[in-house]
């Protein structure tokens, strides 16, 4: 059963991901199914969850409460995040980058991890209220597993769509134009 779970997520991950705003390149599918979506994988998660820390209904009611205020914060946090990831490369790419530029971007960058930082251990605080320590631990690790799956697809999608932007139209390789 939880092979199955983590199955579906990761196969609802590749769709969810190519919803998230500011993913540029990405297909976007209608508002409506991207929710659905959404709605699908956070169910299995909170089922997955529930049944891995053994949570009674009082604490799986309160966790899904504090899971979804949290994430509320740190969605505009990663969406800054990308933007500066994605700034700072076409900087990186230039010719002659900018130096100032440059600092500015990683010193956002960073302010901005801290940020995400700060939510994580925030939410944590509040998880203390109402979970045990090994059942907050498991959670934590169960988060952390679930969060590099989607990475690894993200970065897979990615890999698949650089190679096909590489492919010319009658499916060969096409050059890039020297630098």
């Amino acid at each position: 059963m939880k092979r199955l779970a983590w199955i579906l997520m990761i196969t609802l991950a590749p769709a969810l991901v190519a919803q998230e705003p500011g993913d540029s390149g990405a297909q976007v599918a209608p508002s409506g199914q991207a929710q659905q979506l959404r709605q699908r994988i956070r169910q299995r998660w909170t089922q997955h969850v529930r049944a891995t820390l053994g949570l009674n209904d009082d604490q799986a009611t309160k966790l899904q409460g504090t899971e979804q205020r949290f994430e509320e914060q740190r969605q505009p946090l990663r969406a800054r995040q990308r933007e500066l990831t994605t700034a700072l490369n076409g900087e990186l790419d230039a010719d002659t980058p900018n130096q100032e530029r440059v600092k500015q971007l990683m010193n956002e960058r960073q302010e901005n991890q801290r940020k995400l930082q700060d939510v994580n251990r925030s939410e944590d605080r509040e998880m203390q209220g109402y979970l045990t320590p090994v059942q907050r631990a498991r959670y934590q690790e169960e988060r952390r597993r679930f969060q590099e799956r989607v990475a690894e697809v993200v970065r897979h999608r990615r890999e698949a769509r650089r190679q096909i932007q590489r492919q010319g139209p009658r499916g060969g390789v096409r050059q890039r134009p020297p630098r």
